[in-house]
């Protein structure tokens, strides 16, 4: 066994505990002083208890075997101690270079017959990605704005959904809803790895970032090398694309006149109060993006206007939308309900489950496969103003299972109403929506 790596007899809370103090250590001295660059943070890459941690972390997100075709429960048939005592080894002497990424296509939510491309590393390159990002991490927390919510600790996008209400309740009328063209296949690497030496120096941590950025895409029996982008689907690529597009936080709230942003991954949007000012920041934001060599999509970035509900944007899955208040009339506050696209995809999942092909099967079966999905997705638009759209889901589920029941007992007809009533639908214990909106604040501060 390698001195230094005794994790395999340390219980997983004792070392998720070391790293954890190592993380407080390393946010605390960036925040302390601002300009402070870190040139000792490769060694900890390495650390036994780092590594355990970012094992456990890539095992818990699952995911498919790269070029190399190793999988995760093949590392752990293998031993995993093995396996880390040598990736660490590979790290210390110098040895460690990343595989070429399989290159992936899947489906885009919501969009039919489009897929996005996405890059799988290796097992062995995921685990030294989370262990790298688990290092780097807490240095770049220390800078980052509160604007920017995604891939962030103690952080979610009903948070950001919320920002966005209490900004537009706050005579925010106008908003620029930006669309980062291609942002994380054209993220310029020098423009990126500048913003990481901002607080980094550390040569061998550097160099380590430049060969997962410069790493090939293996697609078609061919490597091509990226003159642009980061790994995206890597555990690492989330902390670059944040550290790059920080410069546009720091371009967007410096300067209040813009309007409050509110940014979740590639994904952001600026409440104005006037048009004026969204187009200012608008202007502003297309001029940050281009340092790092990225640009807005003019086609799908555009200004909104929010007064007396005459317009309304979609944002993490959510329609946003100005709606009158029933109590104070005159008085307009933003609501925000699962969006069209959001229901399209619920309501295609459903079908998929419910289909005639099931027919053989018991109903109990299909109801055991739509519950988990039916709970997740209410689990998330279950904070806002969802009530409609609920029992409209609630509606769909009970109309699929009852022609799946016509169709498995043979009933010809469409009076699956009168057949399968709700009494039938709630002794199969299908999970339903409705009841279960948490509405949090329904106005800002009069």
């Amino acid at each position: 066994m390698s001195a230094g790596f005794p994790a395999s007899s340390v219980s997983p809370a004792v070392g998720r505990d070391r790293v954890r103090a190592l993380q407080r250590v390393l946010y605390r001295s960036a925040k302390q002083d601002r300009v402070r660059r870190f040139h000792a943070l490769f060694d900890k890459v390495a650390r036994s208890d780092v590594m355990w941690q970012a094992w456990r972390d890539v095992r818990a997100n699952k995911g498919a075997p790269g070029v190399d075709g190793v999988s995760i429960d093949a590392v752990e048939e293998s031993g995993v101690q093995e396996f880390l005592e040598g990736l660490a080894a590979e790290l210390r002497t110098g040895r460690y270079r990343p595989k070429a990424l399989r290159r992936v296509h899947i489906p885009k939510p919501g969009k039919p017959g489009q897929t996005r491309p996405l890059g799988i590393p290796t097992v062995r390159d995921r685990v030294v990605m989370a262990a790298a990002r688990i290092v780097l991490e807490p240095v770049f927390e220390a800078d980052f704005l509160a604007s920017s919510f995604g891939f962030r600790p103690k952080r979610s996008a009903h948070m950001a959904i919320e920002a966005i209400r209490v900004a537009a309740n706050r005579r925010g009328d106008w908003v620029l809803d930006g669309d980062i063209k291609a942002c994380f296949d054209e993220i310029d690497h020098d423009a990126l790895m500048a913003e990481v030496g901002r607080r980094v120096i550390d040569r061998q941590m550097l160099k380590l970032l430049r060969c997962w950025l410069r790493a090939g895409i293996f697609e078609g029996g061919v490597i091509t090398e990226p003159g642009s982008g980061t790994p995206q689907g890597s555990p690492i690529s989330p902390l670059l694309a944040n550290i790059a597009l920080h410069r546009l936080d720091q371009a967007l709230q410096s300067d209040s006149q813009h309007g409050v942003l509110v940014r979740y991954a590639d994904d952001f949007v600026v409440i104005c109060p006037t048009a004026e000012r969204a187009q200012a920041a608008r202007e502003r934001a297309a001029a940050m993006l281009a340092a790092i060599g990225l640009r807005l999509s003019p086609e799908k970035t555009r200004i909104v206007e929010l007064t007396r509900g005459k317009q309304g944007f979609d944002f993490l899955g959510f329609h946003l939308r100005k709606v009158e208040s029933w109590k104070w009339r005159g008085k307009w506050y933003l609501q925000r309900w699962p969006s069209a696209r959001a229901m399209k995809s619920i309501r295609a999942r459903i079908r998929e489950l419910t289909d005639r092909r099931y027919s053989g099967l018991p109903i109990d079966a299909a109801v055991q496969r739509i519950n988990p999905v039916l709970r997740g997705w209410g689990n998330y638009f279950r904070v806002g103003n969802s009530a409609q759209k609920f029992a409209q889901i609630d509606s769909y589920v009970h109309e699929r299972l009852a022609i799946l029941a016509c169709n498995k007992h043979q009933l010809s007809g469409r009076k699956w109403v009168s057949r399968f009533d709700s009494a039938w639908l709630g002794r199969l214990g299908v999970h339903t929506l409705h009841g279960r909106i948490n509405y949090g604040t329904a106005h800002a501060s009069r």
